[in-house]
């Protein structure tokens, strides 16, 4: 197969003449459109000599074929927006309503009547052309010249701003008496003349009717309104304030009250600043309402209380006797803190805080669980011939020792767990030996107590901490079960005296101790009982018996004046002085665990009688002893 390619002729190229020719004619058509747009010029131009051309207005007021001084006049007549218009200023709910020319604003009218004169009449030919051609389809309405004058517009907004400008104030609070009085706060205002102006020269261009926002700078106090605090201080000091200690406890006291005007003694108004602002803080003044709580600190402390219980021989379990009590400490800070808080949120009966502390040994505990098992110790003491105020005593004193508990280890003091020895706790006078006397004072015959514990302690094998003996001998704590004076419980007393003696043992066993105490009235007689679980150990004890005896002294006799004549009474009773030695040998396992030999002097003692004045009779003696 063989290949074939077409050729195309060339057009004929044009010829030089041709293209003359066409550029000739354009040139010329050309030249024939310039020079007619030129005579149009100058034959429209002609014919509105000095005068505004037709259709041509400034601002929508018409100025065709005026003059150009006649246009000056015509437009500052027409264009009054300067003066009759309205520019609103507002800040907030505040207006003030002023004329566009009283802000700055004026019409230059020779500058406008200028600008609609020269409308088609441009230096530049094709500009002239077209805008005459405007002028002929449909007219021009120029724009106004207008001014703005900043200085006027400043000296109005200065104007303005002695007005609306205000200092920035502190809102105060204050007490005077009872009276909570409030200065309030102010916000600081101060007009921005600047950009208000800035605002107003692009607003006012517009030539509308129109509402202009004034740009103000606030700068608000730090605290502007104390209306809710003096709200807080009116509450505080509108009724009296209690403070109570809160909780179930025995003795708990009533109750602490503050009068509105003790409290406005006390009542601090302070302020406190932060980052962002302040604020004031009502409250009592910490100093004052803090060594208040402090002093109630000793008066509602209660020490954790184990419970008391009794150990049921039947069941070989523990009965509930007193409840165990959850120990308090009062927090004083956190008290005075809480105080303010519930004063603040409108509370006038406020309770203080408090740290707690459980007991050893709560209600819920089991004779398993504290190693009671059984009865290992028991000893009874006689009191026949005592008084009724004595027996009171000796009935009061034990019940503070029923059901209490000693803990593994535990050195027990009968002082501290006595408690208090008064008329108001139920003690009553009774004889008691005080220096070289025997007299009444309140709780006479505790030592009946203390001598029953001391001797259960040393036949239950117990170590004795502390022990003091009488100073003489008292038959009480020598009678047995007939009523006799038995010599062999001599120097097996201890006497009490709060707070300077004590008598102090130890639980050395790894079991608690539970102690039970019975007095029976009828029968003379206190018992007391030792529970826990016997761990095998044996007492062993002999007694030199009393040596060294003394004869008592003669007897004393004292006149009394309260005594009536005739009467005689004896207030204290002889004792024969002595000095007796009690060992004691304790052996668990055939191991000695304590040897202890407990040595006590008895003074010679001399009775003493009382008399009336006047009394006959009286042994000789008696005249020395006046």
């Amino acid at each position: 197969m063989t290949s074939q390619s077409a050729t195309r002729a060339p057009l004929p190229a044009a010829t030089p003449p041709l293209i003359a020719q066409i550029g000739a004619s354009l040139l010329g058509g050309l030249a024939v459109l310039m020079g007619g747009a030129l005579l149009f010029a100058l034959v429209f131009g002609a014919l509105n000599l000095g005068r505004v051309y037709p259709n041509v207005s400034v601002g929508g007021v018409d100025l065709s074929g005026v003059r150009r001084t006649e246009a000056a006049t015509r437009l500052a007549s027409a264009l009054d927006f300067p003066h009759q218009g309205q520019i609103t200023l507002s800040y907030g709910e505040r207006t003030w309503t002023l004329t566009p020319a009283q802000l700055g604003l004026r019409l230059d009218a020779e500058a406008s009547a200028d600008a609609a004169y020269g409308f088609g009449r441009s230096l530049w030919p094709w500009q002239s052309v077209a805008e005459k051609a405007e002028v002929l389809r449909g007219g021009a309405d120029l724009a106004p010249r207008l001014v703005f004058d900043g200085d006027i517009a400043n000296a109005t907004l200065l104007q303005l701003a002695q007005e609306l400008n205000q200092p920035t104030v502190e809102a105060v609070l204050s007490i005077n008496g009872l009276d909570v009085q409030v200065s309030p706060g102010q916000v600081g205002l101060t007009l921005d003349i600047a950009s208000t102006s800035n605002l107003l020269a692009s607003q006012l261009l517009r030539m509308e009717n129109t509402e202009v926002p004034l740009v103000v700078v606030e700068q608000p106090p730090r605290i502007l309104d104390v209306s809710a605090q003096a709200e807080i201080a009116r509450s505080i000091l509108s009724q009296e304030v209690r403070i109570v200690p809160g909780g179930d406890y025995e003795g708990n006291p009533a109750g602490w009250s503050f009068t509105p005007e003790e409290l406005a003694g006390m009542l601090k108004i302070e302020r406190v600043d932060y980052e962002d602002g302040a604020r004031y803080q009502i409250g009592l003044d910490n100093q004052s309402i803090g060594a208040f709580v402090a002093s109630l600190a000793p008066e509602v402390a209660e020490d954790p209380q184990n419970a008391r219980f009794i150990f049921n021989d039947e069941t070989r379990q523990l009965d509930l006797l007193q409840a165990a009590t959850i120990g308090r400490r009062l927090q004083i800070e956190a008290s005075v803190e809480h105080i303010n808080q519930q004063l603040a949120e409108g509370a006038h009966t406020i309770e203080l805080q408090y740290d707690y502390g459980n007991p050893e040994v709560t209600s819920e505990a089991t004779a398993p669980e504290l190693g009671i098992t059984e009865l290992v110790e028991e000893q009874t003491t006689y009191f026949y011939g005592s008084s009724a105020e004595r027996m009171q005593n000796i009935a009061t004193a034990a019940s503070r020792f029923h059901g209490l508990l000693v803990a593994p280890g535990e050195v027990f003091s009968m002082v501290d767990n006595i408690g208090d020895i008064s008329l108001d706790s139920g003690f009553a006078e009774a004889l008691i030996i005080y220096g070289d006397r025997t007299i009444k004072g309140v709780g006479g015959g505790v030592c009946q107590v203390s001598t029953t514990l001391f001797r259960t302690v040393f036949f239950g094998g117990f170590p004795v901490i502390e022990r003091s003996s009488h100073a003489y001998r008292v038959y009480y704590y020598e009678l047995n079960a007939s009523n006799n004076v038995d010599g062999r419980f001599a120097g097996l007393d201890a006497t009490v005296y709060a707070p300077v003696v004590d008598f102090k043992f130890q639980n050395d066993t790894p079991y608690w101790l539970l102690m039970e105490t019975y007095v029976n009235i009828p029968a003379r007689t206190i018992t007391w009982k030792f529970y826990s679980t016997d761990d095998g150990r044996t007492v062993e004890w002999d007694s030199t018996g009393l040596q060294n005896v003394v004869d008592a002294p003669d007897a004393v006799y004292e006149e009394n004046s309260d005594l009536a004549q005739g009467t005689i009474k004896q207030v204290d009773w002889e004792a024969d002085g002595a000095d007796v030695t009690v060992y004691r040998t304790v052996m668990r396992d055939g191991q000695v665990l304590y040897d202890d030999v407990f040595r006590t002097h008895y003074r010679p003692w001399a009775a003493v009688y009382q008399y009336g004045p006047g009394t006959p009779n009286m042994p000789p003696e008696a005249d020395n002893n006046n």
